[in-house]
C-alpha cells in the first residue's frame, strides 16, 4: 500500500513538473512572439524549427541586453538629424549616392550610440530586438543599396531605400529608445508593462512610418517634376543660342566676304589706291 502511494505521488509530482515545463515554455514562446513580432516569424521560417529560433532569438536579446547603449546628446543628434537632411537633398541629383551615404550614417549613429557595427548580420540582428519592425526596412534598403553596386537598382528602388533608411535613422535618433544606458536596454522584461509600451511605441512608429514614406514619395515626386522642369527650361536655351549666334554670324561671314568697307581700298602697304 505504502509503495503505491509513493508511486502515485511520484507520477503527480511528475506529472505538475511535465505540465509546468510545458507552460513556462508557452510562456516564453508568446513572450518573444509578442517582442519580436515579424522578427519572430522569419527566423522561423529562416531555422526551420520553432525551438531553434526561439533559441536564436534569446540569445539575441541576452547579448543586446549587455550592450553598453548611451543615448545622443541634444548637439549630437541635431548634428546627425542636418547629416540626414543634406543626405535626402542629395537625392534628386545622385540617387545612388545618397543610398550609399544613408547607409553610411546609419552606421555612424549605431557606432555612437553604442553597438558594435564590424558585421552588417549583427547590426541587424542587434537592431531587432528594440526595433523588430524597423529593421526589416534596413534590410530591404540594404538590399536595394547592394543592387544598385551591381548595376540592377531602378531610381523608384533608391527612393524607397532612402525611405526605409529614414525609418531606422528615426528610431536611432528616437530619444526614448535605450534610455539610461545599459539598464535602458534591460527594462523591458517580456510580458510586462514595460515590454507593453515597447510595443505600443513600436505600433505608433509603424504608423509614423507610413506616414512619412507617403510624404517622402510625394516630396520625391515634386523634387522629380522641378528637375525635369529646369532640365527642360535649359535645354530650351542650348536650343535657342545656336539660332542666335548663327544669325548674327552670317552678316558678319557677308562683311568679310565682300571685303574692305566703303571707306576705300589700300595696298598691302597701307597706302591709298
Amino acid at each position: 500500500m505504502t509503495v503505491v502511494i509513493v508511486v502515485i505521488v511520484v507520477v503527480v509530482i511528475l506529472a505538475l513538473a511535465g505540465g509546468a515545463l510545458a507552460l513556462a515554455r508557452r510562456k516564453r514562446s508568446e513572450q518573444l512572439e509578442e517582442q519580436f513580432g515579424p522578427e519572430y516569424d522569419r527566423a522561423v521560417e529562416r531555422s526551420g524549427s520553432k525551438s531553434e529560433a526561439e533559441k536564436e532569438l534569446a540569445e539575441r536579446r541576452k547579448r543586446h541586453d549587455e550592450l553598453d547603449l548611451r543615448p545622443l546628446d541634444p548637439q549630437t543628434r541635431e548634428r546627425f538629424r542636418g547629416d540626414w537632411k543634406q543626405v535626402q537633398g542629395e537625392f534628386v541629383d545622385d540617387p545612388g549616392g545618397a543610398v550609399e551615404k544613408a547607409d553610411s550614417l546609419v552606421t555612424t549613429i549605431m557606432r555612437e550610440r553604442g553597438y558594435p557595427v564590424e558585421d552588417y548580420d549583427r547590426r541587424a540582428d542587434d537592431i531587432s530586438v528594440e526595433h523588430p519592425r524597423v529593421v526589416e526596412s534596413y534590410r530591404d534598403a540594404r538590399h536595394v543599396r547592394d543592387a544598385h553596386r551591381n548595376g540592377s537598382a531602378g531610381t523608384e528602388d533608391l527612393r524607397g531605400a532612402v525611405t526605409s533608411y529614414r525609418s531606422l535613422v528615426d528610431a536611432l535618433l528616437d530619444e526614448g529608445d535605450d534610455r539610461g544606458g545599459r539598464d535602458g536596454g534591460r527594462g523591458h522584461d517580456v510580458g510586462s508593462r514595460g515590454d507593453g509600451r515597447h510595443r505600443d511605441d513600436e505600433a505608433r512608429r509603424g504608423d509614423d512610418d507610413g506616414r512619412r514614406r507617403r510624404d517622402d514619395e510625394a516630396r520625391f515626386r515634386d523634387d522629380d517634376r522641378r528637375r525635369d522642369d529646369d532640365r527642360r527650361r535649359d535645354d530650351d536655351r542650348r536650343r535657342d543660342e545656336p539660332r542666335g549666334d548663327h544669325r548674327d554670324a552670317a552678316p558678319r561671314q557677308e562683311r568679310e566676304a565682300d571685303g574692305p568697307s566703303a571707306g576705300g581700298a589700300h595696298d598691302h602697304d597701307g597706302s591709298r589706291r
